[in-house]
């Protein structure tokens, strides 16, 4: 055992965990993320596969070690920092599974980045709804942990309301195939069932009252009206109550052509505003932009060449933006969608 191997560390190597480090570069790369928190870890692991993950677990258990899954560490509330075992997914379980054209479903490990997802669906004219812009490079696991949106879940909706089911490790060590499935009778199911029964006001009229409220626990995806539906309710615990092996997620059909209308206001506040009038369009994204932004890019230096430029130079330099993105079968129907707009 190397001098000064913590036990938890010795301990996952035993277990087969073969890939661990505690070097202080790697611990270094590791405390931090895309937050403004930095805590270094102990150790950190790239698991191989879920027998990995389950031995990880059982070792953080038994030590009283925290276990914090990992994907691209794009999160910026520090999701992905921890003082124990970190576990980046990222290094080996990254493989997309399989694509079903006809059902319109993906199947995925947790560490496949998003765009590679996006090039497989790609090939039968599909794609994945939710895209934060982190998109080249955060992982579908992540995705998960904190319900991912980006700006065209306006029209596609949330990560929870585009996954299908979720094989998972609960804090025990047991492990779950969870989807919309109502009917399941194990103890974990019972369990959710008698939360549920207990706080059913408090869940029916607090919880899911918008459509962006991705924070705490989405316990409203379990109410009767909502069907139950486990998969989506753990869908932004960020693994505190289970870590996700295996993802199957809904595909959409890729719009065949897009328009992108630039809107002036006087104001951000007039641009927020107007938005609503706009929703009846079906728009597949919408994001304010408060022009003061326009002006610091203008003044930085060596900014955008090229056509980039000349777009920036025709934006207002003062008010509000909405950049609003409208889709058609054809490209005369998207351009019809951008003048009414």
């Amino acid at each position: 055992m190397p001098r000064g191997e913590p036990d938890v560390v010795r301990d996952l190597r035993s277990r087969g965990v073969s890939e661990v480090d505690i070097a202080p570069r790697r611990l270094a790369e590791y405390a931090s993320d895309a937050s403004l928190y930095r805590v270094v870890p102990t150790a950190v692991a790239f698991p191989r596969g879920a027998d990995d993950i389950a031995a990880a677990l059982q070792t953080c258990r038994e030590h009283g070690v925290p276990l914090t899954m990992r994907g691209a560490g794009t999160s910026i509330a520090g999701n992905a920092v921890g003082p124990g075992v970190v576990l980046d997914v990222s290094r080996h379980l990254h493989r997309v599974l399989s694509v079903d054209p006809d059902g319109r479903t993906a199947t995925v490990e947790p560490g496949v980045v998003l765009d590679d997802l996006q090039h497989a669906a790609a090939r039968y004219g599909l794609r994945f709804g939710p895209d934060p812009s982190t998109h080249s490079r955060c992982t579908i696991g992540g995705m998960i942990g904190n319900n991912a949106c980006g700006s065209r879940a306006l029209r596609y909706g949330r990560t929870a309301d585009n996954v299908l089911g979720l094989t998972v490790l609960t804090g025990g060590g047991e492990l779950l195939d969870v989807d919309d499935d109502p009917v399941r009778a194990d103890r974990v199911h019972a369990a959710l069932a008698e939360v549920v029964t207990r706080y059913l006001g408090t869940i029916r009229t607090e919880l899911g009252r918008f459509g962006r409220q991705v924070s705490g626990y989405s316990l409203e995806h379990l109410l009767p009206e909502r069907g139950f539906d486990v998969a989506a309710a753990l869908v932004g615990t960020e693994g505190t109550c289970a870590i996700t092996t295996r993802a199957t997620l809904r595909l959409v059909p890729a719009p065949a052509y897009t328009a992108l209308v630039v809107l002036h206001y006087a104001s951000l506040a007039d641009a927020a505003d107007a938005a609503p009038a706009l929703l009846p369009l079906r728009p597949t994204a919408m994001e304010g932009l408060d022009a003061r932004i326009i002006d610091l890019v203008r003044a930085r230096p060596g900014g955008l060449a090229g056509a980039g430029a000349r777009v920036l130079a025709d934006l207002p330099g003062e008010g509000g933006l909405l950049l609003v993105e409208l889709a058609g079968d054809t490209q005369a129907e998207a351009a019809a969608a951008a003048r009414a707009a």
